[in-house]
């Protein structure tokens, strides 16, 4: 009978975070995007055999057509992994790159894997924001099915209308966003986590009849915006109920971009003498009704507090998706979050959601933070499109 281990994150990194769908990424493949951060994330424990990796886990919300046809397995060939190196795509939606760090954990955890890598990649240049299917019939057949059906934004109004979130305080929500997100910036506090992306553009010189090719280094997230103001955010309009409080400047931002971890057992640990950013502490998934999705953290964060034994005023740190400022306050309002420790650094409104890719890229931010500033315990949530929530907790070594 195999006794539960620990796992620990070893290495973490991620691209910068383009905007979608014009964004500096809007022709770069996702899983270009993952074999770029899966080669990077390799080359930060330069003493690990590549071969010794076991599986590697992606997260990916949308995986069809450019991100289709496993898109995990066709990551780790173009990152010239060993062909030994397997590869599994997963889909939690939003929580698709915390689910794969989860998974990668638990296989370590069970005694299955002693290497594994876990990571997120998403396009939403490429793919829109429900894919290219239609949605089943039998969901419009039960009225308490339609919920299925509702757009994120509409979600977003019914949340801000039955817990009472005033257009005032989301986009005051919306505007700190920006504004600690680019004081991160500022103060270079992504650099540790961001490997940068090479893309190349064509450029046509109609004076000499020629087309340049320009190329660039991304290395900074595209969305934090510098003329963000209370005063223009309150001018938006709503764009997802005629007399709603939901607009663009209040919610994530689509967006591409990947992110990728590496996690050992104790025994690789101290056979290789690699220094842990983090060791994995849990992770918890609960349900909510569909058209509420946004809540779904209130209802995943106790669990995984109470699996892990871990009280709430101990986690220094929460990455706190915001999908919408709407659902975002709500869940701080209901578990009593702390507002000096969401989100220190910007959120998705600011710093973009690449959906099933998210996970992953907070997961090296938070990873790489707590370190930094020398706290404790971490913890990365988020809501989960058709009711779902997920979180997950982390802690620094």
């Amino acid at each position: 009978m195999r006794q539960i281990q620990d796992a620990y994150i070893v290495a973490s990194t991620r691209t910068a975070v383009g905007k979608a769908p014009r964004g500096v990424f809007r022709t770069t493949r996702p899983d270009s995007l993952l074999a770029h951060v899966l080669a990077s994330v390799m080359k930060q424990v330069p003493s690990l055999d590549p071969s010794r990796v076991e599986d590697v886990i992606v997260g990916c919300a949308m995986p069809e057509y450019e991100q289709g046809m496993n898109v995990a397995r066709i990551g780790v060939l173009l990152a010239g992994l060993p062909d030994s190196v397997a590869g599994m795509t997963v889909n939690r939606f939003c929580s698709s790159g915390l689910n794969a760090v989860s998974i990668a954990a638990d296989r370590i955890r069970t005694g299955e894997a002693e290497v594994m890598i876990a990571a997120g990649t998403e396009s939403m240049s490429m793919i829109p924001m429900l894919g290219r299917l239609a949605l089943n019939e039998a969901v419009f057949e039960r009225g308490e099915n339609v919920g299925i059906a509702y757009g994120m934004g509409l979600t977003a109004e019914k949340v801000a209308a039955q817990w009472k979130v005033s257009r005032e305080a989301q986009d005051a929500f919306a505007l700190a966003s920006h504004r600690k997100a680019l004081a991160a910036q500022e103060c270079h506090e992504f650099a540790d986590e961001i490997t940068p992306f090479a893309v190349a553009e064509d450029v046509p010189d109609l004076a000499a009849g020629v087309v340049a090719t320009r190329r660039k280094d991304v290395a900074r997230d595209e969305g934090p915006r510098a003329d963000t103001t209370a005063e223009g955010l309150a001018k938006l309009r709503p764009v997802f109920a005629a007399k709603g409080s939901v607009t663009a400047g209040n919610s994530s931002q689509m967006s591409d971009g990947a992110g990728a971890s590496i996690l050992v057992s104790e025994r690789v640990l101290r056979e290789l003498d690699l220094v842990p950013l983090a060791r994995f502490a849990g992770f918890a998934v609960a349900g909510v009704a569909p058209e509420i999705m946004g809540v779904g953290p209130i209802a995943a964060i106790p669990k995984v507090l109470k699996t892990t034994g871990i009280r709430l005023d101990e986690i220094d740190w929460i990455e706190l998706n915001e999908a919408f400022a709407a659902q975002a306050l709500a869940v701080m309002h209901d578990l009593g979050l702390d507002p000096a420790k969401v989100n220190p650094l910007g959120g998705a409104i600011a710093l973009g959601h690449p959906l099933g890719a998210t996970g992953a890229i907070r997961t090296a931010t938070i990873t790489h933070g707590l370190r930094r500033r020398k706290q404790k315990y971490g913890m990365v949530s988020m809501c989960v499109g058709t009711g779902m929530g997920a979180a997950g907790i982390f802690e620094a070594m």
